[in-house]
């Protein structure tokens, strides 16, 4: 089978990885990739913005299957263009994608089919948004309403963050995607991350995460698109996974196909776990990022015929195994992100770092360069290990990145730091 992945992130090196190990597999292409992406499959120098071209491109390179990766070509409507050539894709089209590309849909959709949610209201413009603040009261949340990479999310501790907030967005902070935004009020749990495939029929619940959105340890500074993430999510136990097939994800394909746009791909629910049960916080029409590259590490049997299958429509009968460790994985990013930052500082010795054989760098932001690596984003590395626990699976994780010489680049020190206490107050 020849795979095109498009993207070029961390989420797409571990994608790229996992698939890379298939039987099925002939030959893997990455477009646009990365330095890491290419040491396993055939970077393309390709504009996947122009759904033509993408298309073109598979048609002469006789692609069987294209995997999406991130979320502005979906939302562009990439799967669409491919489905009508005729070229098997894994992603969703631009309507189901909606569930990402317009927190107004999501949040309607919710009220319309009774999925547990935060309550909410939706605003076109500031004076009413902010009346709506004042009435409310803080904390609060504020959202754009599109694609912001992650970090359009204000998470308002005062009124007058809040009113700032809006300020901010409907003044192109976030660009379109906060021209309209959902006010949410602020719930108290634990978040966790799920993940499910479906085909539009058939639904086959994978794994859970939990990730690290702040930059700074503890939890602290401003959000990001991800500083690390760990997987299983120890506060989804096997009851709470099914409360969330059952109250979220079944309701939530089931609406899609009554809707006439049938959700086909990965559907990866951010949720908090409150006192009363599952809270849908927001849905991703892709794999996360970092959560991905944990989830891959984890992974026990061959990803590519089932992401084939649920192309074709047919995941029914299909099943994945997973490790029964923990993965963790650190991203290390580029001094100044989630601000300003330099490009090009080149970064050394990652051979020394993956001796562990219990390690995997996934790249995410690298360039090969006269044959130097060198650091072509915010987010560059996401240094990934498996462990017996969590704990052990972070020690091996930061004795890595130890061995990393990148003086320019940073992580946080704590990720996974909910997970190690529970197992600590555990006797683990």
């Amino acid at each position: 089978m020849n795979v095109l992945i498009i993207g070029s992130g961390g989420r797409e090196h571990a994608l790229a990885w996992a698939i890379a190990r298939s039987p099925e597999l002939d030959h893997l292409i990455c477009a646009p990739g990365n330095g890491g992406i290419a040491e396993v499959a055939e970077c393309a120098a390709l504009e996947i913005g122009d759904n033509g071209a993408v298309t073109r491109f598979c048609r002469e390179r006789g692609i069987d299957l294209v995997v999406i990766g991130p979320e502005a070509p979906l939302a562009n409507g990439l799967a669409d263009a491919l489905e009508e050539a005729g070229i098997a894709v894994f992603g969703p089209g631009r309507e189901a994608a909606r569930l990402e590309s317009s927190k107004r849909f999501t949040k309607d959709l919710c009220r319309q089919y009774d999925i547990p949610t935060a309550r909410f209201e939706s605003f076109d413009n500031a004076e009413a948004a902010k009346a709506y603040i004042l009435e409310q009261g803080a904390p609060i949340v504020i959202k754009a309403d599109g694609l912001a990479a992650g970090k359009g999310v204000i998470l308002a501790s005062t009124e007058q963050e809040a009113l700032a907030a809006i300020d901010d967005m409907f003044a192109g902070a976030f660009g379109t995607a906060g021209h309209e935004v959902v006010i949410e009020e602020y719930l108290t749990g634990e978040e966790a991350s799920f993940f499910a495939l479906t085909d539009g029929e058939t639904v086959l619940p994978l794994a859970t995460a939990q990730d690290h959105k702040r930059v700074g340890d503890g939890d602290t500074g401003l959000n990001t698109g991800g500083m690390g993430a760990y997987s299983p999510a120890p506060v989804m136990d096997e009851a709470m996974c099914q409360r969330v097939m059952d109250e979220i994800i079944l309701p939530t394909v089931e609406a899609m196909k009554a809707a006439g746009t049938p959700y086909k791909g990965v559907l990866f629910a951010g949720l908090m776990i409150t006192a009363e049960g599952p809270s849908l916080i927001e849905y991703n029409a892709r794999f996360g990022d970092p959560e991905c590259q944990a989830l891959m590490m984890r992974l026990d049997s061959d990803l590519l015929p089932v992401l084939k299958a649920v192309a074709d429509g047919k995941l029914a009968g299909r099943e994945l195994s997973w490790k029964s460790e923990p993965a963790l994985t650190v991203v290390m990013a580029t001094t100044g992100y989630p601000g300003a930052y330099e490009n090009n500082s080149e970064i050394r010795n990652l051979e020394a770092a993956m001796a562990d054989p219990n390690v995997e760098i996934f790249h995410a932001g690298t360039k090969r360069e006269n044959g130097r690596l060198l650091a072509n984003g915010g987010r560059v590395l996401n240094v990934t290990a498996l462990g017996d626990t969590v704990r052990y699976a972070q020690t091996r994780a930061y004795m890595a990145i130890e061995q990393i010489d990148w003086p320019q680049g940073f992580c946080r020190h704590d990720i996974g730091w909910r997970a190690v206490n529970r197992e600590q107050a555990n006797g683990r």
